[in-house]
């Protein structure tokens, strides 16, 4: 039967059998023992599933990743070490030198360096368009060699809302996937999959663990691109692999297995960003509290929006759900059941006011994270985001006086009375 997403939540991903552990077990170890080197050779060989190296695979980080799957509403899905570890690896997946890729520009500050000037360290370059650009500005974005689009349904901490439905379209006629991290909604507020996005991210290190308690990200394929239609564009997927045995991906697995499993043969098993069964175990406590803490996480962000929205010492705020804000129609149409706990806004006075407020919060804590249980509060410009250019800020929706705020799942009546005094303050 079909299962809410809930459900999923609570018990998708680890089936246990009689006698087996209610809980999904942690597999701390490394390998694994075989009787005969013929039996470890077939693993290795892709020619049976198994287990025979922790970086490469893991029972507890597969049920995990497989109840990720299931919320996406994916094929198979892959842990990384983090979020950026699961981006890198599914741009790096696709294209290599001499490629190009299309990315909205309001996107995290980190993403943004890694897609603008790591990625071209190795040879692949981007271009960047505004979320809001017209279509004929989106289409002079594609070259030939272009190899994806990426983008973010709600971008950190611009809180823009990506058309995932326009931009998937734009993709698709240039034949290639659309890349989106959906980090902030999490798969219980949006499934981008639903949208027409081929491949998701996740930096599972925010909602997805909740708790501050471990980093790690994840990879999603929708099942949904088809390689072989454009097998010319995608030779590692479509041609032999010489580094694994001459493996073509998508005969082998298929449209649904061939993305991720290139993705652990080739690049896990050469970069080793893996993630850890602890962490993964961690993530999974996580998971099965996500569906009861998004809708708190975006309730309270809704109040503190409207709280902040009406204060005379505040001269702007954004939250995709806010009445009035510029992303509320498309938030309306991608997140009907809310967006997420996180609140951008802008103190009036600007940055020295902005940093006098912060020191005056107490709920709130001033922390290189996001998206946690408990409230934080960062000046992204001067953490996050300082390696971008005033440019680069400025076309990521990223002022001086901007201060991102993460509502945890307290009271909100609480966290209101916490801005409150520290508004009085300054």
């Amino acid at each position: 039967m079909s299962e809410t997403i809930g459900t999923t939540c609570v018990q998708g991903g680890w089936r246990p059998g009689d006698g087996d552990p209610r809980q999904v077990p942690i597999y701390q170890n490394t390998t694994w023992k075989y009787g005969t080197s013929e039996a470890m050779g077939r693993l290795f060989d892709l020619e049976e599933s198994g287990y025979f190296y922790t970086r490469l695979a893991n029972p507890t980080n597969d049920a995990v990743a497989a109840k990720i799957a299931e919320l996406e509403g994916g094929t198979a899905a892959m842990l990384t070490s983090s979020g950026q570890a699961a981006n890198f690896m599914a741009v790096f997946n696709i294209a290599g030198a001499g490629d190009h890729i299309v990315s909205s520009a309001s996107i995290y500050g980190g993403t943004f360096n890694l897609l603008s000037h790591t990625l071209r360290r190795m040879g692949i370059e981007c271009t960047f368009v505004e979320p809001d650009c017209s279509d004929a500005e989106l289409e002079a974005a594609f070259r030939p060699n272009t190899k994806l689009v990426f983008g973010e349904t709600i971008a950190n901490p611009a809180l823009t809302v990506l058309d995932i439905e326009r931009f998937a379209a734009a993709a698709h006629a240039h034949g290639v996937p659309l890349v989106v991290d959906n980090t902030f909604p999490t798969p219980v507020l949006c499934r981008p999959l639903e949208w027409g996005a081929d491949i998701v991210t996740h930096s599972t290190t925010k909602y997805m663990d909740g708790h501050g308690a471990t980093v790690g990200g994840v990879i999603v394929d929708g099942g949904t691109f088809d390689w072989q239609a454009h097998a010319d564009r995608f030779p590692g997927l479509c041609e032999p692999d010489e580094s694994y045995h001459g493996v073509v991906y998508t005969e082998r697995f298929g449209q649904g297995g061939a993305f991720i499993t290139k993705a652990t043969a080739q690049l896990m098993r050469d970069l080793g960003c893996c993630q850890s069964p602890q962490s993964a175990f961690l993530i999974n406590l996580g998971l099965e509290s996500l569906h009861l803490r998004m809708a708190r996480h975006a309730a309270n962000g809704l109040a503190v929006a409207e709280y902040l929205a009406a204060h005379p010492k505040v001269a702007w705020v954004r939250h995709p759900s806010l009445p009035g804000d510029v992303e509320h129609e498309r938030a309306a149409k991608y997140l009907p059941e809310g967006s997420c706990g996180v609140v951008s806004f802008g103190v009036a006075g600007g940055r020295e006011a902005a940093e006098a407020f912060m020191a005056n919060l107490r709920l709130a804590q001033i922390a290189t994270h996001v998206a946690d249980a408990r409230t934080c509060v960062l000046h992204p410009a001067a953490s996050t985001h300082r390696q971008m250019t005033e440019a680069e800020l400025a076309a990521a929706g990223i002022g001086p006086d901007l201060v991102r705020l993460s509502c945890g799942i307290e009271d909100a009546a609480d966290l209101i009375a916490d801005l409150d005094q520290a508004l009085a303050a300054i």
